[in-house]
């Protein structure tokens, strides 16, 4: 019998070491963009006509010279980084989107593909800013490559203040349910529906608003709803069992800082993708504020970075342990 025993962990062990050796080591940080170095706000989708992973991300000018105020994150395109195992990335282009106003600003990707079809909900700033007391809202644009972008429509929704749309499939066939955050409503989160992906009828209801976020992102996994949300103080996270009714869980993940390179602040606004099973975040950091560098307004403090780790779920809650080693292959 021992030796069966010893037989069987040996087998287990020697298939843990080949599973491990066809996966990578996910990096820290993940990805930082090489341009401007304010990669933020990711989005993961698998890429069918290249079979690459694409990774779409809101750019910031952090390393731009004489950027007054917010300046500094106004006046950028939306970057695209590619990977084929979803662990080595590397710098690809820039969106082309063909809906420009002069010295535009382009945030928060949201992209789905449905039938074929690529769909990008993006936040769109008439302009470059140094400080938020301007109008944005939501467009929609479609493609057949992730690369070139058609404008299809500007959305209407509840205020000429409305970001970083999220677009969950409903079940049974009733459409989709776009989340977004109107920030006239106390940084609130509200949400749309619709039955095509190009006509949306608004809700005028908030579903989140006991703390003030942004960056809705809704997923299933453990036969639960989730929703996570930056609350600029790690993220929160709520769950449903109805895609309306949202209860938050008490405690925010990744507000405490990690140990690893560029790891060492809060995570800010993110991805989830849910793969084989297990379910993944892709999150930002700013590396440079840490307490010491409070009130710092410079290189340093603007730069941001790309990181991921897996997520935990244990008696009907959401935990992750950013300092966790995660060997990783994606599966598609």
């Amino acid at each position: 019998m021992k030796k069966i025993l010893l037989a069987l962990l040996l087998f287990i062990s020697v298939a843990a070491v080949a599973q491990k050796s066809k996966s990578s080591l996910v990096p820290k940080p993940l990805f930082r963009d090489s341009v401007y170095d304010g990669a933020a706000d990711p989005v993961v989708i698998w890429n069918k006509g290249e079979k690459k992973w694409f990774m779409f991300y809101t750019n910031r000018r952090a390393n731009g010279k004489n950027l007054d105020g917010v300046s500094w994150v106004h006046g950028t395109r939306i970057g695209i980084a590619e990977s084929k195992d979803g662990v080595k990335w590397k710098y690809r282009d820039t969106c082309d989107i063909q809906y420009r106003l002069t010295n535009y600003t382009h945030w928060a990707p949201e992209v789905i593909e449905n039938n074929g079809l690529y769909h990008m909900y993006l936040t769109y700033v008439p302009g470059v800013f140094s400080d938020w007391k301007h109008p944005r809202y939501i467009v929609h644009l479609t493609s057949k490559n992730l690369i070139n972008w058609k404008f299809e429509s500007k959305l209407n929704l509840a205020s000429d203040r409305c970001i970083d749309a999220c677009v969950y499939k409903l079940p049974n066939n009733k459409g989709w349910r776009m989340y977004y955050n109107n920030e006239m409503n106390g940084k609130s989160i509200y949400y749309a529906d619709s039955k095509d992906l190009y006509t949306w009828n608004d809700s005028g209801k908030r579903i989140i608003g006991d703390r003030g976020c942004e960056g809705p992102k809704v997923f299933f996994w453990k036969d639960t709803y989730w929703m996570i949300v930056d609350n600029w103080k790690g993220l929160g996270v709520y769950s449903s069992t109805d895609l309306l009714n949202w209860k938050r869980q008490e405690k925010n993940i990744l507000q405490e800082p990690g140990k690893g390179v560029d790891d060492g602040v809060m995570g800010g606004h993110c991805d989830v993708l849910v793969n084989d099973g297990k379910a993944y975040v892709y999150y930002f950091t700013h590396p440079g504020r840490t307490p010491e560098n409070k009130g710092v307004d410079n290189y340093s403090t603007r730069r941001s970075s790309i990181q991921m780790a897996e997520l935990e779920y244990k008696n009907g809650e959401i935990t992750c342990d950013r300092d966790k080693s995660l060997y990783l292959k994606l599966k598609h």
